[in-house]
């Protein structure tokens, strides 16, 4: 990913937070030098310094077949994205577009089936830990739980590179700034609240 110096992140924090927060990421592999996307939910978690993504994906889906071909694959976590008119400026410029994004790069390898199991623990567990009643896998009958190993392949990726970009504004002036920021709050598009959010947080650091 293309990251200008100014939009850089390298504060583990805030990234460790980032990917959390925004799990439902787009896997991308390669098959003979043509990329392969499949949207889903992931878990990442800390092994000291390394990040440690596993997910799945349906059996079905062929994508599971490019993951031993010694290739990185490229996990991308999508935050807010918000459109930026040139009109907000204070003097001529040109439109831009302000978000947020991880990429992880590592090699996936298959999970086996205690592997997978566990994975989907920690998966179901995550999104339900809020709910009530909540469910957990340890709720599927022996029997339902292997129809559902059947169907899935399981994946872990020790992240080797990781890219990350937040694009708020800031090669704009103070004025500018500000002036993004409240236009962006009178539209009424949930994503451009949530840039101005985390444009009025930097104000704050």
């Amino acid at each position: 990913m293309y990251v200008p110096k100014r939009f850089k992140v390298t504060d583990t924090k805030e990234i460790w937070e980032f990917v959390n927060q925004h799990s439902f990421a787009t896997l991308v592999t390669t098959e003979n030098n043509i990329p392969i996307a499949t949207h889903l939910p992931v878990s990442v978690r800390k092994n000291d310094d390394d990040y440690i993504i596993t997910g799945h994906v349906a059996y079905a889906n062929p994508q599971w077949k490019t993951f031993g071909n010694g290739d990185d694959a490229l996990v991308i976590f999508q935050g807010p994205h918000a459109y930026v008119s040139s009109t907000w400026y204070t003097h001529e410029n040109v439109p831009t577009w302000n978000y947020q994004a991880v990429h992880m790069y590592g090699k996936p390898r298959v999970l086996d089936k205690v592997e997978l199991k566990e994975s989907l623990k920690v998966l179901s567990d995550t999104y339900e830990k809020h709910r009530g009643p909540s469910f957990s896998v340890e709720n599927y009958t022996p029997k339902l739980l292997e129809a559902q190993l059947k169907a899935i392949v399981g994946f872990e990726i020790k992240v080797r590179e990781i890219q990350a970009a937040y694009k708020l504004s800031q090669n704009r002036n103070e004025t500018d700034y500000e002036r993004v920021i409240d236009y962006l709050k009178e539209e009424e598009i949930y994503d451009s609240w949530k840039i101005a959010e985390q444009m009025e947080k930097r104000l704050e650091e």
